[in-house]
Formats: structure tokens, sequence, C-alpha cells
């Protein structure tokens, strides 16, 4: 009986995590909507092989990776992704109501990242999973509900590879290396994310 609190513990949001998450997804939220503006000139650099403006997906899919990376608790991803689709779309975008119904499926996706890994993992292969499934999330959603579906079956596939790809490299490595950034700074000191890259921070100096 007693084995379970800390696990409770570990899982209970505290108001810090509350206010840091939604710090991560408003200013996310931001990057979405610059993302956005710059979407047309990047896919049109892109359109030399049609299709492959699907690597442009993870600039919309890092919020949940990175809050679940920070906050290490069940939620965080979907909570911080959806977080920052609603901050994008009320700035505005051309996509509308559109970009918070995509920002949940999205954030649903980064959050079984986590979840596959039983919660466990906030590494390299917990970052890699949920930019992943993210991107995942991306391709179905873009390829079937999105000018994207009106294109020939070869290139909705080359698109739905480019998401997952970039789901993985800018959502997935990009944000762990963010996160540690981060803790480096000590901004993460009371988060588990901060305590762990102290203590690795520490261990490597008395082996140097």
């Amino acid at each position: 009986m007693s084995s379970s609190v800390p696990s409770k513990r570990r899982y209970t949001w505290r108001v810090v995590d509350i206010v840091v998450a939604s710090v991560v997804g408003v200013a996310a939220g931001v990057v979405f909507w610059l993302w956005g503006q710059a979407w047309p000139a990047l896919d049109s650099l892109l359109s030399f092989t049609p299709g492959l403006s699907g690597l442009l997906a993870g600039g919309w899919l890092f919020a949940g990776v990175l809050g679940g990376l920070i906050i290490r608790k069940p939620g965080a991803a979907l909570y911080t992704e959806i977080v920052a689709s609603v901050v994008s779309m009320l700035v505005g975008t051309q996509w509308g109501f559109s970009t918070f119904l995509w920002g949940v499926i999205q954030g649903i996706g980064a959050e079984l990242g986590f979840a596959i890994l039983a919660y466990a993992n906030w590494r390299l292969l917990g970052a890699l999973a949920s930019g992943a499934l993210a991107g995942v999330t991306t391709a179905i959603l873009d390829t079937n509900f999105s000018s994207v579906a009106a294109l020939a079956f070869e290139v909705r596939m080359v698109y739905a590879a480019g998401a997952v790809v970039s789901g993985i490299i800018l959502a997935g490595l990009v944000s762990l290396l963010l996160t540690r950034a981060l803790a480096a700074t000590g901004a993460l000191d009371r988060f588990a994310s901060g305590r762990e890259a102290r203590r690795r921070s520490a261990a490597t100096v008395d082996s140097a």
C-alpha cells in the first residue's frame, strides 16, 4: 500500500507543472503561428519533389514532446500541444478551427509515445517515440482530411513518410536537445528533468 504513494505523487500534477506547461504551450503556439506564416515559402522550396513538404510537419509537433519531456507527467504532452494549437489559432492561421482539431490529435500521438513506454523513458527513446507517433497522426490527418488528400497515392506516401521523419527529428530530437539546454541553465531545477541534468553534469565533473 505504502509503495503506491510515491507512484501517485510522481504522476500528480503540481501548480508549477500546470504553470510551466502552459508557458511552454503559449510560447510554442507563437512558434506554430510563425511556422505557419513561413509555410508557403518553405513549401515552395520543397516543391521539386511532390509530397516532400511533409518534412515541415515537425514544426507543429514539438510542443507536445517538449512539454512531456519537461513535466514528465501523464497528460503533459497532450496538454501542451493543445495549448499551443489554441494560441496559434487565436493569433490567426489560414487553417482556422482545424488548427485546434489537429492539435488535439497530434497531442494524443505525442502522449502515446510516452505512454507506450509506461512513462518511464524521458531520454532519447521516449523523445523519438513521441515525435514519431505525433508524426504518424499528422500523416494520417493530412493525407485524408487536407488538400494533400487530393494528391496521387505515391505523393501522399512521400508526404506521410516526410511527416514521420520530421516528427522524429524536429519534434523528437530537437525537443530533447532543447530540454537539456534549458536544464543546463537551471531553469528546470524544480523538475525531475532539471535535477537529472544536474546529476549528469556533476557526474561528468567528478569523473574528469
